[in-house]
């Protein structure tokens, strides 16, 4: 017999945080699918919190008003920042009464735990942009005002550093020093010849263009893609719905 929360039929329902490149809707909706693939018969529907329709308000209400009593929402964030506080629980109050809506953890580390599948992600996307050879690796992340968050993309940068052997340190797009090309001019200041730069996103957009742009000008020789609807962003996506109860 498959266990139960294999077969439980409750929709989930992916938020992402959404923007005006439409190249990030479609890798939400790519990850849906990839996610929909291992639960035959379960909806999985994405949402987004602003730029793109539909909101998650919004897809709860539909859910509920199709007679759906139990929802899984999973936000599609690397860090627990303003996003996950305040966006989504307002979303959930949003949508109103009668519908249970278990919201799991983000996507990126919980209790100080990085998930396995995280870092498989990245690896492959580095792999894939010929960057599994370097002897230092730049985490490029979208950035945060936010201490704990910012923390929790250190503890992701140290984890890979350790699995793939060499120094990894930290960059964002916005909101929080150092930038991309910065930390790949001083690896290489320090001695490294092949800095890659792993792309610490869940999708295309304004931000890793940047960082695409400013890494490669300060001389990384590989800039991995964003992780998308890889298989292990999607199975990790089933873990924390499986977690949820």
């Amino acid at each position: 017999m498959r266990p139960a929360h294999l077969t439980d039929a409750s929709p989930v329902v992916l938020v992402a945080h959404g923007s005006r490149d439409p190249r990030a809707a479609e890798a939400t909706r790519a990850l849906a699918r990839a996610v929909g693939a291992g639960w035959p018969g379960r909806p999985v529907l994405p949402a987004w919190l602003d730029h793109t329709d539909p909101g998650p308000a919004d897809v709860l209400r539909n859910l509920a008003a199709a007679g759906h009593s139990r929802v899984v929402l999973v936000p599609v964030l690397l860090t627990a920042a303003y996003h996950r506080k305040v966006d989504i629980p307002a979303a959930v109050a949003a949508a109103g009464a009668g519908l249970d809506v278990r919201v799991t953890e983000v996507l990126g580390p919980t209790g100080g735990v990085v998930d396995g599948g995280l870092l498989a992600g990245l690896r492959r996307r580095l792999g894939e942009a010929a960057g599994a050879d370097a002897d230092a690796v730049v985490l490029a992340a979208a950035g945060t005002r936010d201490a704990a968050a910012r923390a929790s993309v250190g503890r992701v940068a140290a984890a890979l550093g350790t699995g793939l052997g060499v120094p990894c340190r930290v960059s964002y797009a916005s909101a929080a020093p150092p930038e991309v090309g910065g930390a790949v001019r001083r690896l290489r200041a320090a001695g490294a010849r092949r800095v890659a730069v792993a792309a610490y996103f869940l999708a295309p957009g304004r931000f890793h263009d940047g960082v695409r742009a400013a890494a490669r000008s300060a001389g990384a020789v590989a800039v991995a893609d964003p992780l998308t609807d890889l298989p292990e962003l999607a199975a990790l996506v089933r873990r924390r719905v499986e977690s949820a109860g």
